[in-house]
């Protein structure tokens, strides 16, 4: 809803439905996840598409969270790939001890590029889908993407059968997958508390 592209969720109008990665718990998981793992957290960056209105959508739901844990944000808004290693060095210079990835297209496809920074720079990070943390990422929490593909095929079913995309209601996602890069928490001088390891979907080693 926060693309402008349905006008309610339950009642998205014209001729567009499906399936939202973004659910409101998320932002707000995703920072406690963090905290967990690096419990003295005040201050973070959070990379986002500024051309993107999902983006800027869960960047202010980001905010809203960390203003109730008393953690600072550092926006690091970006619009082409260009605009990346910049973005990214401002983080330091600004003294962030944490980093959120916001994913879309444009972070995805820079995952490894995001990844290896923070590895260099020592910056504790998560991210929005479990590709991030193939690729090296510490942790990674969002919408399980499979269990999405498989929803979406039932719209296809009632489109093709005569069902206007506007009677459909976009459904938030209801499975998500939790993982931590162990590997990558050691090179960082993390150490990941039992309890946490043991919430986890899977565990990177």
């Amino acid at each position: 809803m926060g693309s402008g592209l349905v006008a309610s969720l339950a009642r998205p109008g014209g001729n567009v439905t499906g399936l939202s990665l973004m659910s409101p718990e998320l932002a707000g998981k995703r920072l406690e996840l963090l905290k967990e793992v690096v419990p003295g957290l005040t201050r973070i960056a959070v990379l986002w598409n500024a051309a993107n209105p999902y983006s800027a959508n869960f960047f202010d739901q980001t905010k809203f969270a960390a203003e109730k844990l008393g953690i600072e944000v550092q926006s690091l808004g970006i619009r082409s790939p260009d605009e990346l290693d910049g973005a990214l060095e401002d983080a330091l210079r600004q003294n962030a001890a944490g980093l959120i990835i916001i994913e879309d297209p444009l972070t995805y496809d820079n995952r490894q590029q995001i990844v290896t920074f923070a590895a260099k720079s020592k910056l504790p990070a998560i991210y929005g889908v479990r590709e991030f943390a193939d690729a090296g990422g510490l942790l990674a929490y969002g919408a399980n993407l499979a269990d999405l593909t498989r929803r979406a095929a039932g719209y296809v079913d009632k489109i093709l059968k005569g069902t206007k995309p506007s009677d459909l209601p976009v459904e938030q996602p209801t499975k998500f997958d939790f993982l931590i890069n162990l590997k990558t928490a050691k090179s960082l001088g993390l150490s990941i508390p039992p309890a946490l390891l043991a919430r986890a979907d899977e565990v990177i080693e």
